[in-house]
């Protein structure tokens, strides 16, 4: 079938990130041992927790406050956090002007309600969109809806907000995780590597140009 829709990733698809920057920073702040007692399993479920809007970034700040050194301030612990997200480059928004007149286009990003009003700020500040509907349908985001890839959960609950078919729906992301994901729920995807721009992907008329 035709291809209709397109659904983006956002972290390495349309803003460039680099985790150990916030790694960085955080040691930079005095962090100790992260929260869990140092259980990854622990660790990955307070993330989880907070990513799908089930912990408030009140209670994320409270929380890491106990892993550091020393006093650490809420900007402190933001611009910290912040520090993995690059400025969205220009050329990718430009893009995504293009693309609407050719397909409908949403935004499904793993995320914060932090890092989400840091990166709506760029947009804001640097392009003048008042938020990411301004250059998409709609964007989903992981802290609003509760919902988070690669579940097949989150994927059907795309297409049926949407009211789309899978099989006319694009989604690219560069986790194969969540590529993985949204074939088994039904829609057509890629996997952007580390050494592919999503401009590489689409002709000057707009037809995408790799093999599903």
């Amino acid at each position: 079938m035709a291809l209709k829709n397109i659904i983006f990733d956002f972290g390495n698809v349309i803003c460039d990130i680099d985790v150990s920057l916030t790694e960085k920073a955080f040691v930079n702040l005095g962090i100790k041992p992260v929260p869990g007692n140092g259980s990854s399993a622990e660790r990955d479920r307070f993330f989880e927790k907070f990513e799908t809007g089930f912990i408030t970034p009140e209670e994320f700040r409270k929380t890491l406050k106990k892993f550091f050194s020393k006093p650490v301030t809420d900007v402190e612990i933001d611009i910290a956090w912040n520090a993995l997200l690059h400025k969205i480059p220009v050329h990718r928004i430009d893009l995504l002007k293009k693309l609407r007149s050719a397909y409908r286009l949403f935004l499904l990003s793993n995320t914060n309600l932090i890092h989400y009003i840091h990166y709506v700020r760029d947009l804001q500040d640097n392009f003048g969109f008042q938020d990411f509907h301004d250059l998409v349908e709609t964007a989903f985001f992981s802290h609003e809806i509760h919902l988070r890839k690669p579940s097949r959960e989150v994927f059907e609950y795309v297409l049926n907000y949407a009211g789309i078919q899978g099989e006319e729906t694009l989604f690219i992301d560069d986790t194969l995780q969540h590529v993985e994901g949204a074939r088994k729920a039904g829609l057509k995807a890629y996997h952007l590597t580390e050494k592919e721009d999503i401009t590489d992907l689409f002709s000057p008329e707009m037809h995408f140009l790799r093999p599903l």
